[in-house]
């Protein structure tokens, strides 16, 4: 071989061992950048910007001053609200995990069973979760009306029992406000779960009976263990979701009797859109941010470093 094919071929060797060109990828990203900057840090942007003005619905505002966030963050009923808050987003949070992760069990256990109604099982939990939050609230307030027609008063009148003030007791309107938000939340935790549980290896149950272990067992030491992520990430949606209902709320029961059941957010609507204050408006909305901001902060650090990755 002559020494010019043989540098001609040592040449086409040297150039294909380079490596290729990395594409250039900002101009593929570039529109979706623009999108969100449009349409989601705009509008984050001029929040923060009213919170430092004294803007109303009535009339804009180009004086900066902090008045407005001294103003709204001591008023006296800010803390009420805030306590309300926290029990409404708590008990829900707990109740969608519970009934969603008890949901998923019954379904995977009956399609490995192959029971019939598993699908049927799906679909009537998946039709609460689609129903408007503004419907989903009305009928259950046919449900928790007091009047003769109330779906529940009525039941309870045929076994002999009195009447209950579902709506204007202030202890038990919280409660019914939680039921009628875990009903409609409980099937999204019910689908994360379902596709969490079905990813889980079959050998570790097989691995697991061939010991001896109970189906208890086999639940609390695998099924749970294999879970925390799925369950972790699920808190921090349904955690942000539920901080951030209130047409559920402002449906079923306005936020009363008196504000036992006015939640922050039901609270910022009412700031804005009673009272007309969009700074004090905007000054809440970055409360309800830094809230779900700190939440789902902390919930992401039990997360298992190798899932993170």
């Amino acid at each position: 071989m002559s020494s010019h094919a043989l540098s001609s071929r040592t040449q086409m060797t040297a150039r294909s061992a380079r490596p290729h060109a990395r594409p250039k990828t900002l101009p593929w990203v570039l529109p979706v950048i623009v999108v969100l900057a449009l349409f989601y840090l705009y509008p984050v942007f001029d929040v923060f910007r009213f919170a430092f003005t004294d803007a109303t619905l009535l009339s804009d505002s180009d004086h900066y001053t902090l008045e407005s966030i001294v103003q709204t963050l001591t008023r006296p009923d800010i803390l009420p609200v805030l306590g309300v808050t926290f029990w409404f987003t708590a008990a829900s949070v707990i109740g969608q995990q519970a009934f969603g992760l008890a949901m998923a069990s019954v379904i995977v256990r009956g399609e490995k069973r192959r029971l019939r109604g598993t699908t049927l099982l799906r679909t009537t939990a998946l039709v609460a979760w689609v129903v408007p939050g503004i419907a989903g609230g009305i009928i259950w307030k046919m449900l928790f009306s007091e009047a003769p027609f109330g779906g529940f008063n009525s039941m309870l009148r045929m076994i002999g029992v009195g009447p209950v003030q579902w709506l204007s007791d202030p202890h038990i309107a919280m409660w019914s406000v939680i039921v009628s938000n875990v009903w409609r939340g409980t099937a999204f935790s019910m689908v994360v779960m379902y596709a969490a549980m079905k990813s889980i290896d079959p050998v570790l149950y097989e691995a697991a009976e061939v010991d001896g272990a109970s189906p208890a067992q086999r639940f609390f030491y695998i099924t749970l263990p294999q879970l925390r992520t799925a369950i972790l990430v699920n808190m921090i949606l349904i955690t942000i979701q539920t901080l951030n209902t209130f047409d559920a709320v402002i449906s079923l029961t306005g936020g009363g009797p008196g504000r036992a059941t006015e939640v922050l957010s039901l609270y910022t609507f009412n700031v804005v859109f009673r009272n007309y204050d969009l700074a004090g408006g905007s000054v809440l909305s970055i409360v309800m941010l830094l809230i779900s901001m700190v939440l789902a902060v902390v919930y992401a650090g039990f997360i298992p470093k190798e899932d993170q990755s």
